[in-house]
């Protein structure tokens, strides 16, 4: 179960402690949050790498990674994300506890002396960060970019999301496009990284059998900012009513069809109907016994894939399917006969009970590991909610079938996106 939250600020940064004794590793991560913006997400997405590639303690990646290697195998990695509108970098390292290890050496001060060598004391030259890392991590970037072309439902899923959310922040790609990231040089990130530190909301989460009052003379020793990081209250998106259907046809070289749907939901995370929400999007697409998958995947056989997600701190549903050309309007048909099914209440208690069943093990699975705790907690911070596990079981166990029914009547379908095959054009609007 979730482990109690021990919170202290040292200069701007927000320090969550949470001390079990379940694991036998010790578990650090560092999220450094600001408004996802074009402008700054590819230099968002190349920092945590570029980071990574040398400090002024272990100024190249290798003397970093022996370092590392010499405290038990400790692991270190970064990366990017977005979160609704937010973009959030990460750094993770886990490392043995010191409690359990026969030879006494101070783990907890060394792996916090490692973060914070990585985020405050960056290998430099010239006032900047060298070149040759800075170019190697923009050719890694530039793949993984071009690697989301290749994986055709990823590639479905950020087109759909694109056209959906034209406009708004939550349509640019968490890794940016290769035309800014090429535009990237090492004094520019430089100069914006420094940045960072002076304007993004800074959390740092411990989790393990530690001391509170040990872990606060490390923070306090070991981090110091120029100036305080601000606490910056999140902003949550607006609501956006749809006008009218979008629907948008590609073609690629490819064998099967990707068919997204995006609805919006009004309905976010820490919102009072969440939970029905959560619930409605297990019973219409989440789990193996959902509407779509025995309805679209398995008594019509109209997709080889059938499911749904929910956005749950932007406030879109988006359905995910994967199907043959010619099926594409039955299955827009069925899709669309579905939802209109769930929010008449075609569904029974047996079904409630069995999606509840599934979403509350969903979560205590999530609570068990650190890393899950960690991020149960950081959905907290993103939306000003204050909800514990326990918390949400009980909101998702008291939610009705009447719940269920009126949270589906808020959603609007917005976006029907189809990536089907044939030669390579301009997408169409239909």
């Amino acid at each position: 179960m979730e482990q109690k939250d021990q919170q202290f600020s040292h200069q701007g940064i927000r320090v969550h402690v949470m001390k079990t004794d379940k694991y036998k590793t010790t578990t650090f991560m560092v999220m450094l949050r600001a408004p996802l913006e074009k402008d700054t997400v590819s230099k968002r997405a190349l920092l945590p790498h570029v980071l990574q590639g040398g400090t002024k303690q272990w100024p190249t990646r290798q003397k970093l990674r022996v370092h590392l290697d010499d405290l038990y195998g400790a692991r270190l990695s970064g990366d990017v994300r977005k979160s609704g509108e937010q973009h959030v970098i990460s750094f993770f390292m886990d490392v043995a506890n010191e409690r359990y290890l026969k030879e006494k050496t101070s783990l907890l001060g060394n792996a916090l002396d490692v973060l914070s060598d990585v985020l405050l004391h960056p290998f430099t030259e010239n006032n900047g960060f060298a070149k040759d890392v800075v170019e190697s991590e923009k050719r890694t970037l530039k793949q993984r970019i071009e690697s989301v072309y290749d994986d055709k439902m990823r590639y479905a899923n950020m087109r759909a999301t694109e056209v959906m959310c034209k406009g708004e922040p939550y349509a640019i790609p968490a890794f940016g496009d290769k035309e800014s990231v090429d535009a990237i040089t090492a004094q520019d990130l430089y100069d914006y990284y420094q940045s960072i530190l002076k304007t993004d909301g800074i959390d740092l989460y411990v989790v393990g059998d530690v001391d509170e009052k040990q872990v606060s003379e490390q923070v306090h020793s070991l981090f110091q900012l120029s100036q305080p990081a601000p606490q910056k209250q999140v902003s949550v998106p607006a609501p956006v009513a749809v006008d009218e259907v979008k629907v948008v046809h590609e073609n690629q070289d490819i064998k099967q069809g990707k068919l997204n749907m995006g609805f919006r939901t009004h309905t976010q995370y820490g919102d009072s109907d969440y939970a029905a929400m959560q619930v409605f999007n297990g019973l219409y697409g989440g789990f193996t016994h959902s509407k779509l998958f025995v309805n679209v995947r398995e008594k019509e056989s109209l997709a080889y894939y059938a499911a749904s997600r929910l956005e749950s701190h932007k406030g879109i549903l988006m359905v995910m399917a994967g199907i043959e050309f010619e099926k594409y309007d039955r299955a827009v048909e069925i899709i669309n006969e579905q939802f209109e099914k769930m929010k008449q209440g075609d569904f029974t208690e047996s079904e409630i009970d069995q999606t509840k069943s599934m979403l509350r093990n969903q979560l205590l699975e999530a609570a068990d590991s650190a890393s899950g705790q960690i991020e149960l907690n950081y959905r907290q911070q993103l939306s000003a909610a204050d909800d514990t596990v326990e918390d949400l079981l009980k909101q998702i166990e008291q939610v009705s079938k009447e719940d269920i029914i009126q949270a589906g009547k808020k959603c609007e379908l917005d976006t029907i996106y189809f990536l089907k095959g044939g030669s390579k054009h301009e997408p169409d609007a239909v």
